[in-house]
């Protein structure tokens, strides 16, 4: 008899499955928004509805510099999983405020700033995305919690 999935991880693995929705080419991310056990929205890293998508035009890649002097690049086309998510929610009237995300990778510094402005209290991830960006934010937001979730592995061949 295998053992049963905690919450965390319920939750966790649906962002998995909603990452595969993704229209980005450099990488599938997904995001569930959660208030008592209840899926108030999700999104997925893609271009904005109607919109040409990554895997069938290609990106539109940028290059900015954070105040370290370190590049990174960018697409223009793409949205990020969790704005995706805040922005379902605000579509359909769904209270965000007090809700955890459940995300794939931990976010970036521009979707964990927003998120910290919805009033998301608990930020739920499998895989480390660019963590140590938001080292210096948590300090400013004890209201946050940032957690990584291990999922278990799969048993061979299943």
């Amino acid at each position: 008899m295998s053992e049963r999935l905690s919450w965390d991880q319920y939750f966790l693995t649906i962002t998995r499955q909603v990452a595969e929705r993704s229209t980005c080419a450099r990488a599938k991310v997904g995001a569930v928004i959660v208030r008592d056990k209840n899926i108030l929205a999700t999104g997925y890293n893609g271009s904005p509805a109607g919109m040409p998508h990554c895997t069938d035009v290609g990106c539109l890649i940028y290059k900015s510099q954070t105040p370290e002097g370190t590049t990174e690049e960018n697409c223009f086309r793409t949205i990020h999983a969790e704005i995706n998510a805040i922005a379902q929610a605000a579509k359909n009237g769904a209270a965000i405020r007090d809700a955890a995300i459940y995300i794939t990778h931990t976010p970036c510094i521009h979707c964990f700033k927003v998120l910290i402005n919805t009033g998301i209290v608990r930020i739920c991830y499998e895989k480390e995305y660019k963590l140590h960006t938001l080292e210096p934010l948590l300090q400013y937001t004890p209201q946050v919690q940032l957690q990584r979730v291990e999922l278990p592995t799969p048993p061979i061949g299943a």
